[in-house]
């Protein structure tokens, strides 16, 4: 049995040398050993092997790849590899500390249910004898900033019923706040741990606070899909709004120096021009106002803000009408107790009646171009109560009933066989999600008993339960329960909104 506490660690990487500094630290430190070190290479064409150096041989490292589609995909396809209870974040360019791995396990040791994800502090280096310069105070941020996967342990089934990070977020920094608003949500806890990591300030070109306007986009992405007080329900810092009227004044002069009026140009381009002065002024003060540190602040701020705006617009017109990750393509039904009424170990066509909205539930997913499947234990075959084939004819039964799934998967195993089939274990949701050529993230499956969702989550999919008279009432705790399968099937089609998977458990 797989211990509660026992944990894996994701580390995304476009194949800087810091992956090596990073391994060894986490390699050396004491406590508790990773079931797994998952490595995802995201470089968009790998030329060769990822220079992971010689400390992690005391590590079970893998490596994936991910084909260079950013460090939410990359770390999706990290989480998604593994089996353990928790899944342990880093940024390659960390160094955990030595005492890591026992923070770690007391960090994790005893937590409630309904608690997600546990954070590290970030500690990062300040310079030695000088104030710190633009960069390196965007980096000390980092010290204070909540929920980022620098160093941040997650709960794998929390992971699996949010579909992970959403992929439509390209760059670091806001993929981490989108997931925990999504977790909080549901009703999920996040809380702060012990365990410490040190973030050192990378070296970086004297353009990178141009490069790094390019986040406007997802601050855009955000505000479309969690509103405009997303921010602080974030913890995260704002935009400067001064940018908006630096920008809009100096479009204003442009404009009116067209239409011939100079004077209102003039007076637009001085509102402008101050702006951009007073911005660049805020930027240079704390620094450590060197020659090159005051020309870089100076050549910069004339740009950002007009930067800054662009880059916040065009994510806004992509991001217009942006539905919550991660959209599902396919249900997979339990059969009995869900499709149809639960006869215990019933081989019997004739006795197949469907249950209350099934008929309309399955149609309701069809019409929304939903790939549809039944996954059904059937131990009674193990049992030697009937056969195969009269298993198959009840399932042939329900699909004349309620009109053909896209795919069917039986278990035929008894519940002492150890078999990766028998659900809670996934391997008959993983195996339909390939049958419908959909990835599992994708699949929500919908069922009646808590080992439905179980192995959906196994699955690295989500899961709906609708309970009978004969689910166990415990079973609901940490699931997300629907009324009816009309309800649940409309939750995945996003025409009702979506149970919270603890209802009373929003806090930190």
């Amino acid at each position: 049995m797989t211990p509660a506490n026992s944990y894996s660690v994701v580390i995304p990487t476009i194949g800087r040398s810091c992956l090596r500094d990073c391994l060894a630290a986490l390699a050396a430190a004491g406590g508790p050993a990773p079931e797994e070190v998952v490595v995802v290479d995201d470089r968009p064409a790998p030329a060769g092997p990822l220079d992971t150096g010689s400390g992690p041989d005391t590590l079970p490292l893998r490596v994936v790849t991910s084909g260079g589609a950013g460090p939410a995909a990359a770390r999706n396809a990290g989480w998604r590899v593994t089996t353990t209870p928790w899944v342990a974040f880093l940024d390659d360019d960390v160094r955990v500390t030595q005492d890591w791995r026992y923070r770690l396990a007391e960090d994790l040791d005893g937590l409630p249910l309904q608690v997600a994800g546990v954070q590290g502090r970030i500690v990062v280096p300040v310079p030695d004898g000088r104030r710190p310069t633009d960069w390196e105070r965007n980096t000390l941020g980092l010290a204070t900033a909540s929920w980022i996967t620098a160093d941040m342990a997650y709960r794998r089934a929390a992971l699996a019923e949010a579909g992970g990070f959403d992929e439509r977020f390209p760059r670091a920094f806001r993929e981490d706040a989108d997931l925990a608003l999504r977790l909080r949500a549901d009703g999920w806890q996040l809380r702060r741990g012990r365990r410490r990591t040190v973030h050192p300030v990378r070296p970086a070109s004297p353009w990178i606070s141009l490069r790094s306007q390019a986040g406007n986009a997802d601050d855009a992405l955000m505000r479309a899909l969690h509103g405009p007080a997303w921010h602080e329900r974030a913890e995260a810092s704002r935009g400067r709004p001064s940018h908006v009227l630096i920008a809009g004044a100096l479009l204003a002069a442009a404009g009116l120096a067209a239409a011939r009026r100079p004077r209102a140009a003039g007076a637009a381009a001085a509102v402008g021009l101050a702006g951009t002065a007073q911005f660049a002024v805020t930027r240079i003060i704390p620094g450590p106002k060197t020659a090159r540190e005051i020309a870089i602040m100076t050549v910069t701020s004339l740009v950002i803000p007009e930067l800054a705006c662009w880059h916040w617009l065009r994510g806004w017109a992509r991001a217009r009408g942006a539905r919550p990750w991660p959209r599902a393509r396919a249900v997979l039904f339990d059969r009995d107790g869900t499709l149809i009424r639960d006869v215990p170990y019933n081989g019997d066509p004739d006795r197949v009646e469907p249950a209350s909205g099934a008929a309309e539930a399955v149609g309701h997913a069809r019409r929304h171009d939903l790939a549809v499947a039944m996954i059904t234990n059937q131990s009674g075959i193990a049992r030697g109560l009937f056969r195969r084939a009269d298993a198959e004819a009840v399932n042939a039964r329900v699909a004349e009933l309620l009109g053909p799934f896209d795919a069917v998967r039986l278990c035929p195993h008894g519940e002492d066989e150890g078999c990766g089939c028998r659900k809670p274990a996934p391997g008959m949701v993983l195996a339909a999600a390939a049958d419908l050529g959909v990835a599992p993230h994708e699949c929500v499956v919908i069922g009646d008993i808590g080992t439905d969702v179980a192995a959906a989550r196994a699955a690295g999919a989500r899961g709906i339960l609708v309970p009978t008279a004969q689910t166990h009432p415990s079973e609901r705790a940490g699931l997300r329960v629907a009324g009816g399968l009309a309800e649940a099937v409309g939750m995945v089609t996003g025409t009702i909104p979506l149970a919270p998977v603890w209802p009373n458990g929003v806090g930190d």
